[in-house]
């Protein structure tokens, strides 16, 4: 078994495991009130449920990293082009930032980790053999941009509804990156992928 293939079945393990974590942790979590005064009495009345789910999204965001930094040094076709590799790096990057936030009841780092999901899926999307449809890479991208956005609307403008979107996309990513994760071993990824449509599996 190649040194690539081996870095791709570690990778997509601890992807899937990450995607578990962070989608329990935000299950728990539940939408942000951008009124930072009663979110945190919302914390102060439910302490144990937000202790779990920020350990949870921790332990996720930090798999995340690890992720990241493993699938850059395995050499795969993940990271062929410039902007795939810069997603990879961010991911690492990101999570220890957005890990660090979330402690403090702040997580606008997690907002680049969305994106970086987005690019990633996007690539996804365009390869000949992806680990996932052509249908749901797309989703997932659209989700991390949604994400972004969200997090943006809530926190930063006020916007209630943001909080929902956040929310929501936050999950369809977690969703696609546990498939993603799963799929990543049976994937041909010793071998260069063609950038280009594919038929959806």
């Amino acid at each position: 078994m190649s040194h690539t293939h081996t870095g791709m079945r570690v990778a997509g393990g601890w992807l899937a495991i990450a995607s578990l974590l962070l989608g329990a942790g935000l299950v728990l979590h539940g939408p942000i009130d951008p009124d930072m005064g009663q979110q945190m009495q919302v914390v102060a009345d439910s302490s144990t449920r937000w202790a779990i789910s920020h350990w949870a999204s921790a332990a996720g965001l930090s798999l995340f990293a690890v992720t990241g930094l493993i699938v850059l040094a395995a050499g795969s076709r993940l990271t062929e082009a410039w902007w795939t590799m810069s997603a990879w790096a961010v991911l690492a990057v990101a999570t220890f930032e957005a890990w660090w936030a979330f402690s403090e009841g702040k997580a606008t780092g997690f907002m680049f980790v969305a994106l970086a999901v987005a690019a990633i899926a996007g690539n996804e999307a365009r390869t000949t053999r992806g680990a996932t449809p052509v249908w749901a890479s797309w989703i997932a991208a659209v989700a991390g941009i949604g994400a972004f956005f969200g997090w943006a609307l809530s926190m930063w403008f006020g916007v209630g509804i943001g909080s929902l979107v956040w929310l929501a996309s936050s999950l369809t990513m977690c969703l696609w990156t546990l498939w993603f994760g799963l799929g990543l071993p049976r994937t041909e990824i010793h071998l260069p992928a063609h950038v280009g449509a594919r038929s959806s599996a």
